[in-house]
């Protein structure tokens, strides 16, 4: 369990069965999810402030708890996300779904490196269309933000609650980072 525990703090992110597997040594899935639940009920005991989440998808994140951001905000150095990659995710929360060419358009040519980012963290998905693909968040994003996972529905939450350009960077602050 203690390679599982080190994958995810080091992670930062959200890891999935088959990264968990792996960072276990172990070749199954299964066995890597009943881990890492044993391993959330430990930290759940040993520690107040650190829980480990399950998400949906079978991804499992070291984080902190909520009630805990407004202490860890002031000691937090870096960012999960640079505020160019920030608000690339803001007009893919908009005006999702979204075309590459049309998020380029809109944000210049670093937004294809802003989307493969966006991607690794687990932010957003695509999905071929035509010669282009198509993005708009996932779970996960509304999981880790805790906003609804219906695009229309998440509009209007960030809407309703004064967040606007940087609005990401102020949502990423609701947010707890999920190192120490």
């Amino acid at each position: 369990m203690g390679r599982i525990e080190a994958a995810l703090y080091a992670s930062g992110r959200p890891l999935t069965a088959e990264e968990l597997a792996r960072a276990a040594g172990v070749t199954s899935k299964r066995k890597a999810i009943a881990l890492t639940r044993t391993l959330a009920v430990q930290v759940t005991r040993a520690f107040k402030a650190l829980e480990v989440s399950e998400l949906s998808g079978q991804k499992f994140v070291l984080q902190l708890k909520a009630e805990y951001t407004s202490v860890a905000k002031r000691f937090a150095s870096r960012p999960l996300l640079t505020d160019a990659t920030l608000k690339t995710l803001s007009h893919i929360v908009y005006f999702q779904p979204i075309t590459a060419n049309e998020l380029a358009k809109r944000r210049g040519p670093p937004a294809y490196r802003q989307i493969k980012e966006l991607e690794a963290v687990g932010f957003i998905s695509s999905e071929p269309a035509g010669r282009t693909k198509v993005y708009r968040t996932t779970s996960a994003f509304a999981e880790y933000f805790g906003l609804s996972q219906d695009p229309s529905v998440m509009k209007q939450q960030l809407a309703s609650s004064r967040l606007r350009q940087p609005a990401m960077r102020q949502l990423e602050q609701r947010r707890a980072p999920t190192k120490a």
